[in-house]
């Protein structure tokens, strides 16, 4: 299927690829494929799906996994209510944030989603572009005070920016509102509850406790009354001369029922845009930092559009649209690094797809890390070419999902964005990024696409 491939220009680097994740030439029993998505859940991923449209197979449960983005369309699109998120998502995520808009189905995610599209505006958007410049600065600051000869751990450091640019758009604030205690809650929560269980891969019933998600509840039940104290705190204040995303929703209603969201649904819709709206961007930050470092000559062309476009400054919400390649940057990183590298639903009645029988109950994933590395879809799947998104022939729609597609694709995709590449052109237009000999990062997925190990590069101040 050739005109199915996103064209790329040849390899720069001498046909070198960037890291990425060794997928299975071999099915794993049901003890193997537990141990092994302990440690990486991607690499559970065959190989043959970077190869085929549809794979199939059984390891406790009947799973599929769906390349083809006709089906795919059918999946997200046609067909929404038959694949609602699968038990072992909801597993993972519900003791976190409940039954949020990532979380809720039918019509108690519906009229969520109402309440919640105004707040994500493109106005809304730019008026809180603002934090995120004053968050790039801080991060040149700190990189430029560690860096120079010595290796900076990247990751790390926009771990840091985005934490800083989440809760200041959500908890503007901050008086009833520990931000680092919350960040220590969701890291241990990722850390040890995030990990797939054997009664997951078995299909045991949701009832049946998961012991490292019942270790995780204290620091959870902790960050959840911070949050709600937090809300009952603004409830009783008087209006204030900017909003915060807290401001918006508390002011957000459902334009059909006019309904509102009570004090728990606002707090796990919160605590979803503070895990989400965080971790997704700052790995893709990471992600990218490490791409630019490993092929030079893009991260040159980058700083010379980023310095012509922001000279001295920091990059603001104006100036994302002059920074096309910046943002392409951005895109092909998430197709290479995708935060959330597999979705899963589960099938509530028959269908076909591709041709191939779906029962009532069946797995069906999106392996999004491998349908973006499809050798039917992808030309040079494996290799950095941010060229593909600039093409006029732009990747087919669903084939590219970092933010999933259709009714339920991610509700702050242009706000990640928009952070990404303000964040990204001011570090790029500031600093050289090189490698570490020896030190590259580790593609590990748990709940996101991480780099275990960090992403340490060293950072050369630019000089004019």
């Amino acid at each position: 299927m050739p005109d199915r491939l996103s064209h790329a220009q040849a390899p720069r680097t001498g046909g070198a690829l960037p890291v990425h994740v060794p997928l299975g030439t071999k099915p794993l029993g049901v003890w193997k494929s537990l141990a092994a998505s302990r440690e990486n859940l991607l690499s559970i991923l065959p190989y043959i799906a970077t190869t085929q449209p549809m794979v199939s197979g059984r390891t406790g449960v009947r799973w599929h996994m769906v390349m083809d983005p006709g089906a795919i369309r059918r999946m997200l699109l046609e067909n929404l209510e038959n694949y609602p998120k699968s038990d072992v998502t909801k597993n993972l995520l519900k003791p976190a944030i409940g039954e949020s808009l990532f979380i809720a189905e039918g019509a108690h995610w519906r009229w969520q989603r109402r309440a919640a599209a105004p707040v994500f505006t493109h106005r809304n958007m730019t008026n809180l572009a603002p934090v995120m410049t004053q968050a790039a600065k801080r991060a040149s600051e700190r990189v430029a005070k560690a860096g120079g000869a010595r290796a900076v751990d990247m990751a790390a450091e926009m771990v840091t920016a985005t934490f800083e640019v989440i809760s200041d758009v959500t908890f503007s604030d901050g008086a009833a509102f520990d931000r680092d205690a919350v960040h220590r809650a969701i890291d241990a929560y990722i850390a040890e509850a995030g990990k797939i269980s054997l009664l997951d891969i078995l299909g045991v019933p949701t009832w049946v406790p998961r012991p490292g998600r019942m270790m995780s509840n204290g620091a959870l039940k902790q960050m959840k009354r911070m949050a709600d104290a937090a809300i009952e705190a603004r409830r009783a204040e008087r209006e204030k001369p900017l909003l915060d995303l807290l401001d918006l929703l508390l002011a957000g209603e459902d334009p059909e029922t006019k309904r509102r969201m009570d004090t728990g649904e606002l707090r796990d819709n919160l605590l979803t845009f503070i895990v989400a709206g965080h971790e997704t961007t700052a790995l893709t930050l990471g992600w990218a930092l490490y791409l630019c470092a490993f092929d030079q000559e893009v991260q040159e062309k980058a700083r010379d559009e980023a310095r012509a476009v922001l000279g001295d400054r920091a990059a603001t919400a104006a100036d994302v649209a002059r920074l096309p390649y910046v943002r392409a940057i951005a895109d092909e990183t998430l197709r290479l690094y995708p935060p959330a590298g597999i979705l899963s639903r589960t099938a509530q009645g028959p269908d076909r797809l591709c041709e191939r029988e779906i029962l009532k109950g069946d797995t069906v994933m999106i392996p999004i890390y491998a349908l973006h590395r499809n050798q039917l879809l992808w030309e040079e799947a494996d290799a950095f070419r941010p060229e593909r998104f600039l093409a006029p022939q732009k990747p087919e729609r669903y084939a590219y999902l970092p933010f999933g597609d259709g009714p339920r694709i991610c509700i702050g995709a242009s706000f990640a964005l928009q952070e990404a590449v303000i964040i990204l052109a001011t570090l790029l237009a500031r600093f050289r990024f090189r490698p570490v000999r020896g030190r590259d990062p580790k593609p590990v997925m748990i709940l996101t696409l991480r780099a275990e190990g960090g992403v340490w590069l060293t950072a050369e101040p630019i000089s004019d």
